[in-house]
């Protein structure tokens, strides 16, 4: 897996992203991990990481600790979540000596230093959330503690994003809010993803990969098309920033950046 994750950083590099974001877990299981593959990239590549810290099973201190390490890295960027439940538990609970929400997680990151600090959005409400209005509404306030653009969850339709993107503005959201795209090639996979973050599938969808269990190039090609005019129709509403959730996987999101005119330098657009 850690060769397929270097393998993909190659073949992305030379498109100049933004960032690349590593999530906790990346190259292995431990944090320590996590936080070798971040400056791994951050030094041995033109690329600029950005580290994924959540609040789960740390206290304070840790976080700050962690958070210091990546400063003294130059690593400047992070991607700030609550994160989910610890294993074996159903909810959410916070660490006792912990920042309990992602609002308090954004809130000390930027006491302590002055990173550049990403955070999730959920156009279809996130799970835990009691109401639309509600999510909204805390999506403002990480924004005001100091997150400096949002990172939403995936989703299949266009409307949905551009539905809350107006509706994230009309409640004070200021800040870019950047579409997760996540190209569709293991569907059963999608399947059980989507059932935990309760993302919508739409049943035009699971028809199109209906019988294409054996079928991995057809799913590719699929994958593409779908995705393509997802971002394209983005596109021509004004998106010009996409996060592309990878999974590792780099030649999809490298033909949906040709797509969109993001080529290797010196190669025409």
């Amino acid at each position: 897996m850690e060769e397929t994750l270097w393998a993909s950083l190659k073949r992305l590099e030379p498109l100049n992203p933004q960032f690349v974001s590593v999530t906790y877990g990346a190259g292995g299981t431990t944090r320590e991990r996590t936080h070798n593959t971040v400056v791994g990239i951050q030094k041995e590549t033109s690329m600029t990481a950005a580290a994924h810290l959540t609040c789960v099973g740390s206290s304070k201190a840790e976080i700050d600790e962690i958070a210091d390490r990546y400063w003294e890295e130059g690593i400047r960027h992070i991607v700030a979540l609550r994160g989910d439940p610890a294993e074996g538990d159903n909810i959410y609970k916070p660490h006792p000596d912990g920042y309990a929400y992602a609002v308090d997680l954004i809130e000390g990151l930027k006491k302590r230093h002055d990173f550049d600090i990403s955070t999730a959005g959920y156009p279809e409400t996130h799970p835990e959330a009691p109401s639309a209005q509600f999510d909204l509404d805390y999506l403002k306030k990480k924004v005001d503690a100091g997150a400096d653009r949002v990172i939403t969850q995936y989703f299949f339709e266009a409307e949905t994003f551009l539905r809350y993107r107006d509706k994230a503005a009309a409640a004070g959201v200021n800040v870019p809010i950047i579409p997760g795209i996540l190209p569709v090639t293991n569907f059963k996979q999608v399947l059980k993803m989507s059932e935990m973050c309760q993302t919508n599938v739409p049943a035009w969808l699971a028809d199109l990969f209906n019988g294409l269990d054996d079928e991995p190039e057809t799913r590719k090609l699929l994958a593409a098309t779908v995705t393509s005019e997802l971002c394209r129709v983005l596109h021509a509403n004004g998106v010009k920033d996409f996060h592309f959730y990878t999974l590792n996987r780099a030649d999809l999101t490298f033909a949906f950046c040709h797509i969109l005119g993001v080529r290797p330098k010196g190669a025409q657009s």
